[in-house]
């Protein structure tokens, strides 16, 4: 296929050293890497939407070329390689990080920009620790279908062009119990503008290596915040700022859709906003703000639902002090970091708004938001199924009883239906005073409230299927995961209270 590169990123100095070996990468941003080439690969789900983003044709998409392509079998005209980067893990500075087990084959010039395409699980790289570099289905199942599914629920995401069976089994210690056993390897190639990552920047500062930091920031300004021009010190000011705007953008589209991440480490933010290393995430499904999906994080719930706002902004700071060294000008730094907090709300209560239905200011918006949100917590909620079905209402139809098929409890107490009512006709007459019809009302809510979403229960039956050979459910959650606001019958099945056999819901983070 004939695709057009541009891979400026090698513009940046490649490490000399050339060995494979785990060892500490210095006064570099990337090693040049040989990946395994898997002759008895098979591809088993690729992305056309993603393919479009490249300029693929949809007769390329189906030819062998393309094959060849997503199971990595052809390199983009220069060597691949893993790139650099340190991190924050779990509060904790880690040190070098680095692409353990991502490779990158270079830059395409796509319909709208440059993207950068990388495959995960092809074999070790010096950043590989004491890692193989290769990844299991369920990780990489896992991965594609979320990435595609939060590109279609219109979250800032890395995207994924293809699943891939290596056809090699890596020994994995699943449950962290002593008894690792062979699994399913398999390959994603991922696809983003870049995979520039907080961590990026950290290493070099953390280093004291100012000059390669200064280069790195210099780069990611010119190729990915164009508007920006370096002329003065104060600009990698204006390139921080805009790099909170994206980080909060994102932010709030998670928490608009019950999205926890589960391991919000500086490594796995971009730089770019975009949703990146899909690991134990999860979908809300009672709407508890204190739950995490990771259980790694179980004891102090770092990564849990309501903490994320504390957590990207702690990671910001992170970014903000390996930044202070170009500009030294901590006022501006901090000016920017305390207007955070205000605006994560501001923008939170419009979003809220809009699931809600409500178009007008009313001062009562943010308390009504407030006591509903108490209200779910009380009742145990299902945060997905309430919000769709309020959509589905019209305001006659506005009652407890229309309401309690999505708690998770047969029953609530006397008080708290009493609060119900309270609520729901504060809400009608809410809606009636900003003098819009059920049906648009309706209409504006079910674009934000999705109807189907990937939980993880689901995720693990099609995973336990896919290991058997089975891979039906794969392609079914791949076509639902395109038009997850859409009231599609094909998914209603899916559209059910998670059920009580499928237990929390968490995960560790291996892989």
């Amino acid at each position: 296929m004939d695709y057009k590169l541009d891979n400026h990123f090698l513009e940046l100095k490649a490490d000399v050293d050339q060995t494979n070996r785990p060892r500490q990468v210095l006064e570099a941003f990337y090693s040049y890497v040989e990946p395994r080439v898997f002759a008895d690969s098979k591809l088993l789900l690729s992305s056309e939407s993603c393919a479009q983003l490249l300029g693929v044709s949809l007769e390329q998409f189906h030819s062998k070329d393309f094959e060849k392509f997503v199971t990595a079998q052809t390199k983009l005209g220069t060597q691949p390689y893993a790139c650099l980067y340190g991190g924050h893990q779990f509060g904790h500075w880690a040190g070098q990080l680095g692409d353990g087990r991502a490779i990158t084959f270079g830059q395409i010039k796509g319909s709208d920009q440059t993207y950068t395409i990388q495959y995960k699980g092809l074999g070790p790289t010096p950043f590989s620790r004491a890692g193989d570099g290769y990844a299991v289905l369920r990780s990489s199942i896992r991965e594609y279908l979320m990435s595609e599914a939060m590109a279609h629920l219109g979250v800032p995401s890395t995207r994924a062009l293809s699943l891939v069976l290596s056809g090699e089994f890596p020994m994995r210690d699943r449950y962290y119990n002593g008894n690792p056993k062979a699994e399913p390897g398999a390959i994603v190639c991922r696809v983003a503008p870049n995979f520039i990552r907080f961590g990026s920047f950290e290493i070099f500062a953390a280093r004291e290596d100012l000059i390669n930091l200064k280069i790195l920031t210099d780069y990611t300004i010119e190729h990915y915040f164009p508007q920006i021009k370096v002329q003065t010190k104060s600009d990698y000011i204006r390139f921080f700022e805009e790099v909170v705007q994206r980080s909060l953008a994102t932010l709030v589209h998670w928490q608009s859709i019950g999205f926890v991440h589960g391991v919000l480490n500086t490594d796995n933010m971009s730089i770019s906003g975009e949703t990146i290393d899909y690991g134990p995430y999860g979908f809300l499904d009672e709407y508890d703000p204190s739950w995490t999906p990771n259980t790694t994080d179980e004891q102090n719930r770092r990564y849990r639902y309501e903490n994320q706002p504390n957590i990207v902004l702690w990671n910001l700071l992170k970014l903000a002090n390996a930044l202070y060294p170009l500009c030294e000008d901590a006022k501006a730094f901090e000016t920017i970091l305390n207007r955070f907090k205000l605006q994560y709300e501001q923008q939170m209560l419009q979003k809220n708004k809009l699931k809600l239905g409500l178009c007008k200011e009313a001062v009562e918006d943010e308390s009504m938001v407030e006591s509903l949100l108490d209200l779910m917590r009380e009742s145990k909620a299902d945060f997905t199924l309430f919000f769709r079905k309020l959509s589905e209402l019209n305001q006659s139809q506005m009652t407890y009883e229309s309401i309690r098929e999505v708690f998770y409890t047969d029953s609530i107490s006397e008080d708290l239906e009493v609060q119900w009512a309270v609520w729901l006709k504060a809400y009608q007459h809410r809606l009636s005073n900003q003098g819009v019809d059920d049906s648009s009302r309706q209409q504006q809510m079910k674009q934000h409230n999705p109807r189907f979403i990937l939980r993880n229960y689901m995720l693990e039956e099609a995973i336990q299927k896919a290991e058997a050979g089975d891979y039906s459910l794969l392609t079914e959650f791949s076509d639902l995961i395109k038009t997850p606001y859409e009231d599609n019958p094909q998914a209603d099945r899916w559209i059910v209270l998670k059920p009580e056999s499928a237990g929390d819901s968490s995960l560790s983070c291996s892989s």
